[in-house]
């Protein structure tokens, strides 16, 4: 079963999910196997168009598959994928990669070193006389900021000037879809967020729509407009970062992105529901009677108590904040994030509230416990 969430356009024009002229990008049903292992099975996205869209995953969990797919430098085994409602994969359709007019941009960059960058840059395009190429070059160094550095080679460039030559290199034909590998994967840690935050800038100015995949969950949070979250294959749910955050469709999500401790639960009313740390209040009407519950560190409330659920079992100071874990009676971990003063040591017994309502899934909250 392939699970469907209601997307969330952020664009300021409504978007219609059968509208294909308002998509930059439809994948409907794409399966792809290796062997016997499918690695994609039976993807949907849609992507809007102006809208910058993450792929987030762990590792194997099929992104780069589909992004290759739809770059055309994988055939998919099944379904279909429309770039700007033309159908290039699927139907009858198998439109080569340089006739799809996507622009990539590597996990390693792929600059070639004996080439200057301007040479990089002018690599891609096609149809231009002399003049024209050179313009299109010009134009696409200024939008990333690299006017001036045409004649150096890659090698002479810090890893952000390189992948900054890699998008422009990547925007310079003029696509209709810019797809993303890792992009920041091979940049010092003291980079990325810099980075990152210049790659957004440079897509929001060219109004350009891109896909980009990625592991890390903070990159996709805090550059997508929206992130499709994927599993073996499979995606669990497409929203805007705060929906994902605050409404996660699946234990998945919930997991997979921010900090977060489950335990189990029962229904004890339309929206409330018994837990091990007492009846807590639930976001949406329940259904089943067996439920895994959700618990966000920075909802949950400790406070000394002899006769509290749970004891103290560590805590890690960052200054800023600490995150103190606690063990419950009943064996079930959980972690707090409270602010700097220190008032709580191990050992502590401690009564453990939690604000607002909790997320709620039914069963163990797996994909397969998912409803359309």
């Amino acid at each position: 079963m392939s699970l469907r969430t209601a997307d969330v356009d952020p664009t300021p024009t409504p978007v219609s999910a059968g509208d294909g002229g308002a998509l930059a990008l439809r994948c409907a049903a794409l399966v792809k196997r290796y062997g016997a292992t499918l690695a994609v099975d039976g993807v949907d996205l849609e992507v809007p168009r102006g809208s910058l869209t993450a792929l987030l995953g762990p590792s194997g969990c099929g992104k780069t598959t589909v992004l290759r797919m739809v770059a055309g430098l994988l055939p998919p085994d099944g379904g279909t994928i429309a770039i700007h409602g033309r159908t290039v994969d699927g139907a009858g359709a198998s439109v080569p990669p340089e006739r799809r007019n996507v622009g990539l941009v590597f996990q390693d960059y792929a600059l070639f070193p004996h080439l200057s960058v301007r040479r990089n840059v002018a690599y891609g395009l096609r149809g231009l006389d002399r003049a024209g190429r050179h313009q299109r070059v010009e134009e696409a160094l200024a939008l990333v900021g690299l006017e001036g550095y045409g004649r150096r080679m890659p090698t002479a460039l810090s890893g952000g000037q390189q992948q900054r030559v890699a998008l422009a290199r990547a925007l310079a034909p003029r696509p209709e879809l810019i797809l993303l590998d890792e992009p920041f994967s091979n940049l010092d840690a003291s980079l990325r967020a810099t980075v990152r935050e210049d790659v957004r800038t440079i897509l929001r100015e060219a109004e350009q729509t891109a896909v980009f995949v990625t592991h890390d969950q903070e990159e996709a949070l805090s550059l997508a407009d929206r992130v499709a979250v994927m599993e073996r294959g499979r995606i669990h749910q497409v929203d805007q970062p705060q929906g994902l955050y605050t409404r996660p469709a699946t234990r998945f999500v919930a997991e997979f992105v921010g900090d977060a401790d489950v335990v189990p639960g029962s229904r004890a009313g339309r929206y409330l529901v018994d837990t091990p740390i007492g009846r807590l209040a639930t976001a949406v009407a329940l259904t089943g009677e067996r439920l895994t519950v959700v618990l966000r560190p920075e909802a949950v409330r400790l406070r000394p108590a002899g006769d509290g659920q749970g004891t103290v079992t560590a805590i890690a100071y960052f200054g800023h904040d600490q995150l103190v874990s606690v063990v419950t009676d009943d064996g079930f971990e959980l972690r707090a994030r409270r602010g700097p003063h220190l008032d709580l040591s191990r050992g502590d017994r401690v009564r453990v509230d939690v604000d607002g309502p909790v997320v709620a899934f039914e069963g163990d909250g797996t994909l397969g416990d998912a409803r359309d």
